[in-house]
């Protein structure tokens, strides 16, 4: 018996289709299908309702875009529980499959008709001016310090491996790993890089300083970027708001020694192949 436990877009209409379309083919064939009761109620699915652990699934059926992922991602990869993907609504990077193919997907996974694909995630800590250190957070996508007040830089005092490199005056630093360099980096001007590599991306968002370029850093460096100045920062971690830094703050950055997994199938599409189809890219 398989469980798997369904994750959806709140606001995309075909999403609670597809997610009692998934859950009615999983039992009729003996498997359970679950989703954690604040999104049962979102999704108007509250039959399939149930407050177990995300983690106890065997599966996490992602039925949305890439932010639906990254919340799949979140509630299970502590767990390696693999994440299937179907993409609902605009082009995503994650998810490989569309809504026509989620049932072929299912039997797939079920009989073993599958690959694992492993991503590196980051690890990131806040430590308090007092030393201090928060519980860590991990990121598939990246990890966001900005400014906190409009028309303001925010400075950024950043040490790699302990070493200081250099302050920051700008909008914010980005620090992505290479699944993460095709979104909030990417629109920072920072490099694409295959998602199946390993690497620290550091990318400066709209630098009030003639050094503008991103860095490609080795995954197993420790970055620490640290809040100088009265002005204080914003803490984003894969678009979800984490709190706030004052002056003496730091970002403690790193690979996470947790993957995240995800079911991949022989002729889907690869990540060049999405990417191309993203910008439009023509052959010649």
């Amino acid at each position: 018996m398989t469980r798997v436990l369904i994750v959806a877009h709140h606001d995309r209409a075909e999403a609670p289709g597809l997610a009692r379309r998934a859950a009615s083919w999983l039992q009729a064939r003996g498997h359970e299908a679950f989703v954690v009761p604040e999104d049962a109620k979102a999704l108007d699915v509250e039959e399939l309702a149930d407050d177990r652990s995300p983690t106890e699934a065997d599966l996490a059926l992602s039925l949305g875009g890439d932010g639906t992922t990254l919340r799949a991602v979140d509630l299970v990869s502590a767990a390696g529980v693999a994440v299937l993907g179907v993409n609902v609504g605009l082009l995503g990077y994650l998810n490989e499959i569309e809504p026509s193919g989620l049932v072929d997907a299912l039997a797939g996974f079920i009989e073993g008709r599958h690959a694992i694909e492993e991503r590196m995630m980051l690890e990131v800590r806040v430590q308090h001016r007092d030393g201090s250190i928060e519980s860590p957070v991990r990121a598939l996508n990246e990890a966001v310090v900005e400014r906190d007040e409009p028309g303001h830089t925010v400075r950024l005092a950043v040490r790699i491996d302990g070493a200081p490199f250099t302050t920051y005056a700008a909008d914010g630093l980005i620090v992505a790993t290479p699944t993460g360099s095709t979104a909030y980096s990417l629109s920072a001007r920072g490099p694409i890089v295959s998602p199946s590599h390993r690497a620290l991306l550091l990318t400066p968002v709209s630098p009030h300083m003639l050094f503008d370029r991103s860095l490609v850093l080795d995954p197993e460096q420790d970055l620490a970027l640290e809040v100088i100045g009265h002005r204080r920062a914003v803490l984003s971690v894969d678009g979800r708001r984490a709190g706030l830094l004052d002056e003496g703050d730091v970002l403690l950055c790193a690979a996470s020694a947790v993957p995240a997994r995800f079911v991949r199938f022989p002729g889907a599409r690869h990540f060049h192949q999405i990417l191309k189809s993203k910008f439009g890219l023509a052959d010649r």
